[in-house]
């Protein structure tokens, strides 16, 4: 079987969830195609080419990547027909604050309103703190979310927050359920 790894990053974890995603289909015997929604290669894909997509985004400012959402927009209909799992990368996916949990699912239907896909599966992953690539002002802001959090406010390191064993979960459960419907089709 054949997956497309599609994703959208801005400070690189969301690259980081998908390269795990790609590695991990390989690992369990699949081909897997990653691509950056961003790159040119990206407009040539021909999606009936893949048994199964997983879509991963980020959320910045309650919004996912430009390039995710006019891929996605562009192809709402093949994607409607295939069997999709989209990743929702946040910081929010880390907390137990019920406001949190329903401001990132509310970007998700946000989302899948203006693009009019419907994912087989949505999964919130938690992404990661930057601290050492962020300016002065970006990292200071950071800080303050991170101690409102509970999580380190050490900003000499960046703060990883995914949970890598639930994604490989993800992952594994998204690739048998493709699996088994390519045998009852």
């Amino acid at each position: 079987m054949k997956f497309l790894v599609l994703y959208g990053t801005t400070e690189g974890q969301t690259r980081k969830v998908s390269e795990f995603v790609s590695d991990r289909l390989k690992a369990i015997g699949y081909e897997a195609s990653l691509v950056d929604s961003g790159d040119a290669a990206a407009r040539d894909i021909k999606l009936r080419d893949f048994d199964g997509v997983v879509v991963a985004a980020s959320v910045h400012v309650g919004r996912y990547q430009t390039s995710i959402q006019e891929f996605v927009r562009s192809r709402c209909q093949t994607l409607n027909g295939m069997r999709t799992v989209f990743l929702s990368i946040s910081l929010s996916a880390a907390s137990k604050d019920a406001d949190d949990l329903k401001g990132i699912a509310e970007c998700v239907r946000q989302f899948t309103a203006d693009t009019r896909w419907k994912p087989g599966d949505i999964h919130h992953i938690a992404g990661a703190f930057r601290f050492t690539q962020y300016d002065f002002f970006k990292r200071w802001g950071m800080k303050l979310i991170a101690y409102q959090k509970g999580v380190s406010t050490d900003t000499s390191r960046d703060q990883e927050l995914t949970d890598w064993i639930a994604l490989a979960r993800i992952v594994d459960e998204f690739a048998a359920k493709v699996a088994k419907a390519r045998e009852t089709a």
